[in-house]
């Protein structure tokens, strides 16, 4: 089994939302047979006992209670799944049917009701499973609250800003593994390649489309040390590939054709979408298609796009502050390891402001927090990254320049403020810019 199919097995396996419920009704079924066999040799207390009938008729009540929460759990997330595409991105489904909670939630409930129905068919005129039947009444309790914390959590995740802080923890979560993986192996660099004597003597092409999800760098690195190979991959992840793209380009001899092929192609993950876990930009992508929604004039709703740039500038603050880049191969280097296209800190910078700031280019409050995000960022960020936020704001002093030209509030749209409008640490340099009529944006 590759790698590439170990993975798209995690994949399924997380994104599933039958197999932890299938898992939960085997549990049942055992825990039923194993109380059964412990009440047939424990006489319990008389206050534990039931009779057959009475028996039955709780087990009867726990079925149909259990199967109705469930049904209440489904009817649940279907409508917040189509909340949540609708109003905020449909990228972010992904948040719900991966969400512990949820799976947790129906396994239980599946697993209480196998287990209440196992014991209910045993149930006999001479035998009656006591302890069984009094777990089952604390099984259906524990549901209960299981149910209502199901219900609480996913009503305070339908929030745009609970998406927006989901996705921006699992960006921080992909950089930091990224950072390591990188830093981890000594012969993994950064494109382009410049100074190649050697003719490429494989190219290995994609069999079939879809973007790409993942790679085992550690493994691409260590199939390029043992055939003393410069491997060079000509798409990073996130990409979308069709079939017959070039995936790797292999200098040095790679050996059998035919098995160096399949061995690479079995080290990248090709999915029908992009993931976050080794894509950071993809949260990126998230976070500003809910704030570029909220900005369209169907909705209008400048504060949603104001609280997506919260968390849009405190995971450009972690970027800006890593070292993103794995040394650069050059001539002279080492030509066995693989050489990685790796996204520039303007990437990033610009995925994340500009489709906002055009957007937005009418709201005071976006275009000020906007400001407010790249000065702190002109503050915070490695120097080598300062002069890509001064472009940004330079960008920026355009939008505004155009977009209030002929409006009394040019001043303040030219000003900074984390809040978007009504910071109080902006109110006396507002009073200020009002009375002089001097603009931000010329200064």
């Amino acid at each position: 089994m590759t790698w590439a199919t170990r993975f798209r097995i995690r994949e399924y396996l997380r994104e599933s939302l039958w197999v932890l419920p299938a898992l939960g009704a085997v549990v049942g079924i055992l825990a039923a047979a194993v109380l059964i066999s412990i009440d047939s040799h424990v006489n319990v207390p008389s206050n534990w006992s039931y009779s057959p009938s009475t028996a039955s008729t709780v087990l009867s009540a726990i079925v149909g209670a259990v199967a109705a929460l469930t049904g209440f759990v489904v009817t649940v997330t279907v409508l917040v799944v189509q909340m949540a595409s609708g109003s905020f991105s449909p990228r972010s489904m992904r948040l719900w049917y991966r969400d512990p909670v949820l799976k947790g939630s129906l396994a239980l409930l599946v697993g209480t009701l196998a287990y209440s129905f196992s014991l209910l068919r045993r149930i006999e005129s001479t035998f009656v499973p006591d302890l069984g039947v009094t777990l089952a009444g604390l099984l259906l309790v524990v549901g209960l609250v299981i149910f209502v914390l199901f219900l609480n959590r996913f009503v305070h995740l339908l929030r745009p800003v609970a998406v927006s802080a989901l996705v921006a923890k699992s960006l921080r979560e992909s950089l930091d593994n990224d950072i390591a993986n990188t830093r981890n192996l000594g012969n993994v660099f950064a494109g382009p390649l410049e100074g190649m004597t050697e003719s490429v003597s494989l190219i290995v092409r994609a069999t079939r489309s879809g973007a790409v999800q993942a790679v085992d760098l550690g493994g691409i690195a260590a199939w390029a040390g043992r055939h003393e190979c410069l491997v060079v991959m000509r798409h990073s992840v996130g990409e979308f590939i069709e079939t017959g793209d070039a995936l790797f380009e292999v200098y040095g001899d790679p050996g059998q054709t035919d098995s160096a092929e399949r061995d690479l192609r079995g080290l990248v993950a090709l999915g029908l979408e992009r993931t976050i876990e080794q894509d950071p930009a993809f949260a990126l992508r998230i976070m500003v298609d809910v704030a570029s929604k909220a900005l369209s004039p169907a909705i209008n709703d400048p504060t949603t796009a104001v609280q997506a740039l919260d968390y849009l500038g405190d995971s450009l603050r972690v970027i800006g502050q890593a070292d993103l880049s794995p040394p650069s191969w050059h001539v002279g280097a080492a030509k066995h390891g693989v050489l990685i296209p790796v996204r520039r800190w303007e990437d990033f910078l610009a995925l994340a402001i500009t489709e906002i700031r055009e957007f937005g280019s009418t709201s005071i409050q976006v275009l000020r927090r906007v400001r407010a995000v790249l000065e702190k960022l002109l503050q915070e960020v490695r120097p080598e990254h300062r002069d890509a936020v001064k472009a940004q704001i330079a960008r920026l002093d355009a939008t505004v320049a155009a977009g209030f030209a002929d409006s009394i509030d040019l001043d303040w749209a030219g000003i900074a403020d984390r809040q978007g409008m009504g910071g109080p640490e902006r109110l006396v340099a507002n009073a200020a810019n009002a009375t002089s009529g001097v603009s931000m944006v010329s200064r």
